[in-house]
C-alpha cells in the first residue's frame, strides 16, 4: 500500500494528484523550486521540500535531489505528473532502486517508447500503420513534412516544412529547441499529412495482463503543434473507432506496458489512421476521458502500482460529450508570445468541481489569485473542461463559461479559444491540425473594436465612483458632475495594443450622463469635448448610440444603450482597470493626467516583448539587413522567439550577447532603415 507519495512535478498536475490522494487518505509530498514557493501545490501538500533554484534544470529535472526529498520526507512511492521526469527511463530506474514504488509504466517501456524512431520499428513490427519515415534530410524529395524531437513531445521541436530550401534551417532550430526542453536533441522527419485528425486512444494496463482501450480523444485543435481543445468521445465512426482502439492495444502489449498510457494517432481523411507516437504518463487531457468514463485515472494509477488489478477490463461505456481548452499565459497583441506578470484576479463562473471526474463544468488550475506567472515554466495556467449530455450542449456550455470568466493581470488566450468553440467548423466536427491556419479570423479579440469606447466609459465612470466615494463630505455630489459645463471629464487609458484612448464625459446636476466621448490615438487632453465626432465609433449599427448611465459603483457600471442596458464589472489593481462587459473584456492602464519624462528610445530599437534569455546572435554590428531578417532568438518558456528586422537597414546597435538575460522592454537591437533614394 501507499503511504505516502510525492509528486515529482507542480503546478496543476501536482494539485490533480494530491486531489485523489486525499480522497484515499494518502499522505501527499511536494517539491519546489524557489520560484514556486508560494505555489499553491505547495500549500495543499502535506510535506514541501524545496529544491534550491528556479529553472528545470536546477530543479525538477535533478533526479538525485528529488529521491533526497522522499528519504527525507518518508516518502514511500512518486508520482511523475507530466513533462520534466515523466518519460525519463532513468527516472523511473532509479525510484525503484531506491525501493520506492514508481507510480508509471516500467522503465523498459519508457525506454522503448521514448526514442520514437525506435517505437516506430518496434510497433510496425506489431502491425501498428506508420507513415513515411527519415532521419537524413538528404532523402527527402516530397514535400510537405514534420521534423519531430525524438524525446519528449508537447510540440517542442516541431517545425511543417514545405519547400526543400527551409528543411536545414527547420531541421536545426528543432534541434536546439528539443536540447533544451528534454536534453536530447535528436531529431527525425515525417511526411505531413494535410487535412489530418490527431486522434488518440487512452490504454491502461495491470500487472496481472490486462490491456485495455479506455477511449479515445480528438486533439486535432493545436497551435504551435500544441493541443489546445480536447475532447472525448472523438467524432468517428465504429469500425474506425475499434481498430484505433485494437492498434492502440497492440500497441501497449508490444511493450507489456503497465499503467497510464497513451498511443496518437493522425486520421486521414480517407479514415486511414497512421502512428504517431506513444506517450508513456498521464496526459494533460485525461479530464476528457474521465467525464465520460466516469473513472479517476490517478487513482487507477495507484491501484495498479499497488499491484491491484485493474477494476475494468473491457472499454467502458460512454456517457455523454466532454470538452477540453487549455487557459494558456500568452498576448494576443504580441503574437500569442507567452506572457508574464500577477494574477489578480482567476474567476470562472459556474464551476461545479476540480482535480475528480465530474459532471458540468470542471477546473484544474495550477493558479489562483494573486499567483505570479514567470518566465520559468510552460505557459499553461489552467485547463476548464465542460460535461453534457451532448457535444452541442458542451461546446456551448463551455464557451459561454469561458466568455464570463474574469482573468485579471495575465494576457490569455481566452478570447481565441471561445471563438474557436463557436466556429461553424468546430461546431460541425469537421476540424484537423490545420484548423487555425485556415481561419485567422478566430484570433481577433472578442470585444469589437465599435464597443471599445463603452469599456473605457465604463471605467471612467467607476474610477470617478471609487474617487466619490472616498471623498469624505464631498461623497454627496454626482459623480463627475462639473459646476462649468464647458469642461467635462477628461482620462486618458493605454489600451491593451498599445494604443491610447480618451474619454470625456460630463454629468448633470442629478448625476446623469449629459454628454460623453472618446478618441483613440490620441496624444493630449487639451480642449472641451463635444458629442460628434468619435463618439460615433461607439455607435451600434453605424450610428452614435444613445447612452444613459443607470449605475456607477467602483465595481459596476451598468449602461443603456440605445435602450439596452449593458452590465460592465470593474477590477481596479493601482492604475490597472480590467473591464468585463456583455461583448468581452478588455484591460487598460490609466495614464497620469501630467506624466513625467521619459527617456527617448533611438528609432528602429527593437524591443523584448517578455523576459528572457538571447540563446543567439545572427547579425553583427554595422550589417545590412532587409525586413524579416533573423537578428536573434529569445528563448522563454521553453520556445524560441525569432526576432526579425522590420524594415531593410543597417544594425546599429546589438546591447545584449548571446546568452543575456533581458526583462520585458529591454532593448535588443537597433536598425537604422535605409533611406529612402528618392
Amino acid at each position: 500500500m501507499i503511504n505516502r507519495l510525492l509528486v515529482a512535478n507542480r503546478g496543476e498536475i501536482a494539485r490533480r494528484v494530491f486531489a485523489t490522494c486525499r480522497a484515499l487518505g494518502v499522505e501527499t509530498v511536494a517539491v519546489h523550486s524557489d520560484a514556486d514557493a508560494d505555489a499553491p501545490f505547495v500549500a495543499e501538500a502535506d510535506h514541501a521540500v524545496r529544491l534550491p533554484g528556479n529553472t528545470p534544470a536546477e530543479t525538477y529535472l535533478r533526479i538525485e535531489q528529488i529521491l533526497d526529498a522522499a528519504r527525507r520526507t518518508g516518502a514511500d512511492a512518486v508520482h511523475p505528473g507530466y513533462g520534466f521526469l515523466a518519460e525519463n527511463a532513468e527516472f523511473a530506474a532509479a525510484v525503484t532502486d531506491a525501493g520506492l514504488t514508481w507510480v508509471g509504466p516500467p522503465a523498459k517501456a519508457i525506454a522503448a517508447m521514448g526514442d520514437k524512431m525506435e517505437a516506430k520499428a518496434l510497433l510496425a513490427e506489431a502491425g501498428v500503420p506508420m507513415l513515411p519515415t527519415w532521419t537524413d534530410p538528404d532523402q527527402i524529395t516530397d514535400f510537405p513534412v514534420l521534423v519531430k524531437a525524438s524525446a519528449g513531445g508537447g510540440g517542442r521541436g516541431m517545425r511543417v516544412v514545405r519547400d526543400a530550401a527551409d528543411l536545414a534551417e527547420a531541421v536545426a532550430s528543432a534541434r536546439r529547441e528539443a536540447a533544451a526542453a528534454f536534453g536530447d536533441g535528436t531529431v527525425f522527419i515525417e511526411r505531413y499529412v494535410e487535412r489530418g485528425r490527431h486522434v488518440e486512444v487512452q490504454i491502461f494496463g495491470d500487472t496481472h495482463g490486462t490491456m485495455v482501450a479506455l477511449g479515445e480523444r480528438d486533439c486535432s485543435i493545436q497551435r504551435r503543434h500544441q493541443k489546445i481543445v480536447e475532447e472525448a468521445p472523438a467524432v468517428v465512426g465504429p469500425q474506425v473507432r475499434q481498430r484505433l482502439h485494437e492498434a492502440a492495444v497492440a500497441a501497449g502489449r508490444a511493450v507489456d506496458y503497465v499503467g497510464a498510457g497513451t498511443v496518437e494517432f493522425l486520421l486521414a481523411p480517407t479514415a486511414e489512421f497512421y502512428f504517431l507516437e506513444m506517450n508513456t504518463r498521464l496526459q494533460v487531457e485525461h479530464p476528457v476521458t474521465e467525464a465520460v468514463t466516469g473513472l479517476d485515472l490517478v487513482r487507477l494509477q495507484l491501484l495498479v502500482a499497488e499491484g491491484e488489478p485493474l477494476p475494468v477490463a473491457a472499454t467502458p461505456p460512454v456517457d455523454g460529450h466532454a470538452i477540453e481548452v487549455r487557459l494558456c499565459a500568452e498576448d494576443p497583441a504580441q503574437g500569442f508570445r507567452p506572457a508574464t506578470g500577477t494574477l489578480h484576479r482567476f474567476a470562472v463562473p459556474g464551476v461545479t468541481g476540480a482535480f475528480a471526474p465530474t459532471k458540468g463544468l470542471r477546473l484544474d488550475s495550477g493558479v489562483t489569485d494573486g499567483s505570479t506567472v514567470g518566465v520559468h515554466y510552460d505557459s499553461m495556467l489552467a485547463k476548464l473542461v465542460a460535461w453534457a449530455p451532448t457535444r452541442a450542449e458542451a461546446v456551448r456550455a463551455l464557451a459561454g463559461a469561458l466568455a464570463r470568466a474574469q482573468f485579471h493581470g495575465v494576457a490569455t488566450n481566452r478570447d481565441l479559444l471561445v471563438r474557436v468553440l463557436r466556429s461553424a467548423e468546430f461546431a460541425a466536427a469537421e476540424a484537423d491540425t490545420g484548423f487555425l491556419d485556415r481561419h485567422p479570423e478566430v484570433f481577433a479579440p472578442l470585444l469589437p473594436a465599435d464597443r471599445s469606447p463603452l469599456a473605457a466609459l465604463a471605467a471612467a465612470l467607476a474610477s470617478a465612483a471609487a474617487r466619490r466615494a472616498a471623498a469624505g463630505v464631498l461623497a454627496g455630489l454626482p459623480s463627475g458632475w462639473r459646476n462649468v459645463p464647458a469642461f467635462p471629464q477628461v482620462t486618458r487609458y493605454a489600451g491593451p495594443d498599445g494604443g491610447e484612448i480618451e474619454v470625456r464625459y460630463r454629468l448633470d446636476r442629478a448625476g446623469a450622463l449629459a454628454q460623453w466621448h472618446t478618441d483613440p490615438g490620441v496624444t493630449s487632453a487639451d480642449g472641451p469635448s463635444t458629442e460628434a465626432g468619435p463618439a460615433a465609433e461607439a455607435g451600434l449599427a453605424g450610428q452614435p448610440p444613445t447612452v444613459a448611465l443607470v449605475e456607477a459603483r467602483p465595481d459596476r457600471v451598468v449602461l443603456e444603450v440605445d435602450g439596452v442596458r449593458r452590465a460592465f464589472r470593474v477590477h481596479r489593481v493601482g492604475s490597472a482597470v480590467f473591464v468585463d462587459g456583455p461583448d468581452g473584456a478588455t484591460s487598460l492602464i490609466e495614464l497620469p493626467r501630467f506624466p513625467l519624462p521619459t527617456a527617448e528610445l533611438a528609432a528602429g530599437s527593437l524591443l523584448a516583448p517578455l523576459p528572457g534569455a538571447v540563446s543567439r546572435v545572427h547579425v553583427a554590428v554595422g550589417q545590412r539587413v532587409a525586413a524579416g531578417d533573423l537578428l536573434l532568438t529569445l528563448e522563454a518558456m521553453k520556445l524560441e522567439h525569432p526576432v526579425l528586422a522590420p524594415t531593410d537597414g543597417v544594425v546599429a546597435e546589438l546591447p545584449v550577447p548571446a546568452g543575456g538575460q533581458v526583462d520585458t522592454g529591454a532593448v535588443l537591437a537597433v536598425v537604422n532603415p535605409e533611406e529612402d533614394p528618392r
